[in-house]
């Protein structure tokens, strides 16, 4: 089931996400629902509390980056078919050197900006089976982990971007909170008119 998307302003985006435990209810098609509404607002990562769910539940289908032709052929073969489901992860180190990337974001359409992330990033995490992993991530996986790993944190990509860029884009930030805006998937608007 396609869900609607929580646009920015609202204060889901701000909470820090719960543990899930393997009894969360309906868990299995939470996760199909996320991953059914990201492919449907052509995202590359989805996280919980952008669909409302307050979580420490992530999902990534890198894929899309796999057609870039500026990448070299390894990064491309790397990005085919990375689909990942995060649950309760963990940073463990951040490392390298910071790298600039004009990141968006579902909850904030029609806003790109240049993020500096480090490039590699050291992950616990369980998938579906609740197995904890440990794993290291690099180059434009990393930074997919780094921004859906934010929003379970209660922090937004518009948060890491200079206080003048944060003046200029104001206007839109308010329309998203009004519902001033327009896109091709289903949103839901914290200010919205009429609510």
């Amino acid at each position: 089931m396609i869900l609607p998307i929580v646009g920015y302003g609202d204060p889901v985006l701000r909470a820090v996400g719960a543990e899930v435990t393997a009894e969360y209810p309906n868990l299995k098609e939470t996760i199909a629902n996320m991953y059914e509404t990201m492919y449907n607002a052509y995202g590359v990562g989805l996280a919980a509390p952008q669909v409302g769910i307050a979580i420490r539940l992530f999902v990534i289908d890198a894929t899309p980056f796999s057609d870039d032709e500026d990448l070299a052929a390894e990064q491309q073969k790397q990005l085919k078919g990375f689909k990942r489901t995060f649950i309760n992860a963990k940073i463990i180190k951040e490392e390298g050197d910071d790298w600039s990337f004009n990141e968006g974001c579902l909850s904030i359409p029609d806003v790109r900006e240049d993020v500096y992330r480090k490039e590699r990033v050291t992950l616990e995490y369980c998938e579906e089976d609740f197995v904890m992993k440990t794993e290291v991530f690099d180059g434009l996986i990393a930074r997919v982990i780094q921004h859906e790993y934010d929003h379970i944190e209660g922090v937004l990509f518009t948060d890491k971007i200079s206080s003048l860029k944060k003046r200029l884009i104001k206007g839109k930030l308010k329309n998203i909170m009004e519902g001033k805006t327009f896109q091709d998937y289903r949103m839901r608007f914290f200010a919205k008119k009429g609510r």
